[in-house]
């Protein structure tokens, strides 16, 4: 009986060990494109971003927006989208981000992808005959990689049209 017991532990110990192998190389890879996500949000809101830095030069993103002609957005549509956006906006978040390993589908492991939820403030700025007007939208947004830790797959969700059309006047 003592054998049985004795057997039982060490097979535990020894798949457990095991495990502690595949987790911390998942760790590795999240902390390690957490580093990219951060330097996105950060780059984003005082609209400077690397592209070549952060983005795989195949990387797409999903269109969310309500109406979308397309389903993905190319990376020169990105890089548009986003000038335009600063064109007219200024963008802060307003909460700590929290960043969040994604997990395989199929797997349900941990696949290097990461996530974060928070509020995005848009302002539009007062003019000769406007006030400055602002909304607070809460985004989930999360993040592939390639395998050379860059932006593969982005996808946002969160109610911008309404944001837009508040901004807007509509």
């Amino acid at each position: 009986m003592k054998l049985q017991y004795t057997l039982i532990f060490m097979l535990g110990l020894l798949s457990s060990c095991q495990n502690k192998v595949e987790v911390t190389t998942s760790v590795d890879t999240f902390e390690k494109n957490s580093l990219t996500v951060m330097d996105y949000l950060n780059g984003y809101q005082i609209e400077e971003l690397d592209y070549d830095a952060l983005y795989s030069e195949n990387a797409i993103m999903l269109n969310t927006r309500m109406g979308a002609e397309n389903d993905s957005i190319s990376l020169a549509d990105i890089k548009r989208m986003d000038q335009e956006g600063w064109d007219l906006y200024d963008f802060k978040i307003l909460d700590e981000i929290y960043l969040l390993p994604g997990v395989n589908t199929e797997t349900k492991e941990a696949d290097g992808s990461v996530r974060y939820y928070a509020t995005w403030r848009t302002t539009k700025a007062a003019t000769d005959s406007t006030e400055a007007i602002q909304t607070d939208v809460r985004l989930y947004e999360s993040f592939d990689f390639d395998e050379a830790g860059k932006i593969l797959y982005q996808q946002f969700y969160g109610d911008l049209t309404a944001s837009s059309n508040v901004l807007e006047g509509k």
